[in-house]
């Protein structure tokens, strides 16, 4: 049915009348009277008539009936009409030439009549009561209009409570599933760091013995040994050394997971200043350049950032390029980035400390890689290590709930970006 744009009303054309009269100068003077008005007529010349067009069309607003006809007369045509539930909505409106008064009327009303007009009939008087009706099927059709609406916005939104409660229902799953998994990894991880500090410890004795007695051996018996008897006793020893660095790595390994320091503020340029005093004879052999930007002072533990920072340089400080002097530049990214005179933190969710070389570097695919315990990516034979180093690195930067990555190219060096979340932070001069 066409409505009216913007509403939910039919427009005039969409009204449809059907008038039943056995006489066609009745028929042609009603449609005559109604036509002006923009509706559609529909014309029938019996009860019989009615019911055919009836059959085909159930969509009309108003019936005017002749209650006089052969055959068929217009209230046993109207009980028939309301015999079918699709017709029981049309409003019926008789029109009769006699008047037999009002047991005649009562009828016509028990057989669902709405009104009665009688012949001769008057154009004003009709035009005014189908207007009436016309109103009434436009406020109906409107509030079944609003009633659809409202049941398929009502089941729309059952649907989406129904489906917002199983989405609730499995995200509570898995959260519960979620945090189950993260006490059963806590308490495996727990349990692996026990056993690793237990193990690396009890590893220590035996391991001082055999180095103790194998250098007992070499200074009482190298003499008198063949080349090879040599050879075998200096493997034995720098076996033996590998093992104890790994023990120690080890330790301090599971030792990072149960750091008991407590968090205080730090000035990272007075930390980083007693870091390169102690490596102080390692940088000069190396004959390296280490250049510290103005860095912030932050909440953190300080015993784990000095292993930290240690690590990377002494990895930097590691793979460095044969007859290249090594550099490695420690600074915040906005200082790079910006010019500006030291870390712009306050506002910043983050801030980002840049260790950068000029090594070896490697390939950016094992960028993640190396993070991973006991990995290494060159030879033992050239490199000395025991691929523990960037794993206690992550494994703290983890710990102060932020973020370490690194950025390389074979020939290119390494820069490791380490991203922490700012609670207190201001800058300070870098070391003179």
């Amino acid at each position: 049915m066409e409505e009216i744009a913007g509403t939910d009303l039919p427009i005039k054309s969409d009204i449809k009348i059907l008038v039943v009269d056995d006489r066609e100068d009745n028929l042609l003077s009603i449609e005559t009277i109604l036509e002006p008005a923009g509706y559609t007529i529909r014309k029938a010349d019996s009860g019989r008539a009615a019911l055919r067009v009836l059959l085909k069309e159930d969509d009309f607003t108003l019936i005017l009936m002749d209650v006089q006809m052969p055959g068929l007369n217009g209230f046993d045509t109207a009980t028939m009409i309301y015999d079918r539930d699709k017709l029981k909505h049309i409003p019926i409106i008789f029109i009769t030439a006699n008047d037999h008064g009002e047991e005649s009327a009562f009828k016509g009303y028990q057989m669902g009549g709405v009104d009665y007009i009688y012949k001769p009939v008057n154009p004003d008087l009709l035009r005014a009561k189908v207007s009436v009706f016309v109103e009434l099927y436009k406020k109906n059709h409107q509030l079944r209009a609003q009633e659809q609406k409202m049941a398929a916005a009502n089941k729309r939104l059952e649907k989406e409570v129904k489906e917002r409660i199983l989405s609730e229902e499995k995200i509570g799953l898995l959260n519960k599933q979620l945090l189950e998994n993260i006490d059963r990894l806590k308490a495996s991880n727990e349990e692996l760091e026990r056993f690793a500090y237990v193990a690396s410890h009890d590893l220590q004795e035996p391991l001082r013995k055999i180095m103790l007695f194998s250098g007992q051996l070499a200074n009482k018996y190298s003499p008198v040994l063949q080349d090879d008897g040599r050879d075998f006793i200096n493997r034995i020893l720098k076996s033996s050394e590998r093992m104890r660095m790994l023990i120690k790595n080890i330790l301090s390994f599971s030792k990072s997971a149960n750091n008991s320091d407590s968090f205080e503020e730090t000035n990272l340029n007075e930390l980083l200043e007693g870091i390169l005093s102690d490596l102080e004879i390692s940088i000069e052999q190396k004959n390296a350049v280490v250049n510290i930007g103005k860095l912030p002072v932050l909440r953190i533990v300080p015993g784990q950032f000095r292993q930290l920072f240690q690590n990377l340089i002494i990895n930097a400080l590691k793979f460095s390029k044969d007859n290249c002097q090594p550099q490695i530049d420690i600074y915040t990214e906005n200082e790079m980035e910006h010019g500006s005179p030291g870390t712009q933190v306050h506002g910043s969710d983050y801030c980002n400390i840049i260790v950068r070389d000029n090594g070896i570097g490697f390939e950016q695919k094992y960028a993640d890689e190396i993070f991973m315990l006991f990995k290494r990516l060159n030879s033992i034979d050239k490199f000395e290590g025991t691929g523990i180093g960037l794993s206690i690195c992550k494994k703290i930067v983890d710990q102060h709930n932020g973020h370490i990555s690194a950025r390389s190219s074979i020939g290119g060096g390494t820069t490791f970006t380490i991203s922490l979340p700012v609670r207190t932070a201001q800058e300070v001069p870098s070391p003179t």
